[in-house]
């Protein structure tokens, strides 16, 4: 059961509208995408300037979240990283996606050993181990956050195109395509133009949630030194800069961590809710 599944019944409903637990969850995610939109529009412009008198400040009326290692403020480096580390999550679940809607598109209009041989090299990309495969590729690429999010498009693609294929198999067997076909409409036609529209919305569910979970993968890159490096203010670069500092000055770390944590779950529990609304019977549970 998921999370919201347990959350969600402790919640009083709106008849016909949102629950409360529901309605927090969308305000969090609408918040974080104004804060990636128009915070860098907002933020001063010395966000990057190093002011070695005032490093490691604590959090103050002035600074709300205190001061880094080279005197810069925390919290509008953490305003102002949400709009990389987040643009790239929906970068990458973008370019992944529309890679394995491509290949699973192709397998299901092509002929039977085109499907097959898509089929077992996505299996393959499956079997392998995508956070290590992705390591690989950005290091190879020389570390950078272009280099992440390029490595974490290549590796991401298999599982969507296995599950697009199988829910356009199961289209495929219902009355409308048989009426289609006997129309004459083409196959690659049909594939675009019918079974592709009608097989998307499940993955919605999926895409929801991974951008949580690329926020997090992309956060541990940069952290390992292969994604943003310095002086980026995108979230895993601004925690790996600051990991001398947890003892000394808690507050350069907790903020970046904290928002990485906050976004990977927000996004996974609007995933939920998604589904929830999609299906009644996990709602009425």
């Amino acid at each position: 059961m998921t999370a919201s599944a347990v959350l969600l019944p402790t919640t009083a409903r709106r008849k016909g509208g949102l629950t409360l637990f529901e309605t927090l969850v969308c305000a969090l995610v609408v918040a974080l995408l104004a804060m990636a939109i128009f915070g860098p529009l907002l933020a001063p412009d010395n966000i990057y300037k190093s002011d070695i008198a005032n490093s490691l400040m604590p959090p103050s009326a002035t600074n709300w979240f205190g001061t880094d290692d080279q005197g810069r403020d925390v919290f509008w480096r953490l305003i102002v990283g949400a709009q990389a580390t987040l643009l790239s999550a929906f970068l990458v679940v973008t370019l992944y996606s529309l890679i394995g809607v491509t290949i699973a598109t192709v397998a299901a209009a092509g002929p039977r050993w085109l499907d097959e041989g898509l089929m077992r090299i996505t299996d393959i990309g499956l079997a392998l181990p995508g956070m290590v495969v992705a390591l690989g590729f950005a290091t190879a690429m020389g570390p950078s956050l272009r280099s992440a999010v390029i490595a974490m498009a290549i590796t991401g693609w298999p599982l969507t195109a296995r599950m697009l294929r199988g829910i356009m198999r199961q289209t495929m067997e219902q009355p409308f395509v048989a009426g289609a076909q006997v129309l004459g409409v083409s196959k690659w036609r049909l594939m675009t133009k019918h079974v592709l529209p009608n097989s998307l919305d499940v993955l919605i569910v999926k895409w929801a949630g991974d951008i949580g979970t690329t926020v997090l993968v992309l956060a541990s890159l940069s952290f390992i030194g292969v994604g943003a490096q310095p002086p980026s203010a995108e979230w895993g670069a601004t925690i790996a800069a600051a990991r001398g500092y947890v003892s000394t000055a808690w507050w350069t770390v907790v903020a970046p961590g904290a928002a990485v944590a906050l976004t990977s779950i927000a996004f996974g529990l609007l995933g939920d809710i998604i589904q929830m609304r999609r299906d009644p019977s996990l709602r009425d549970n």
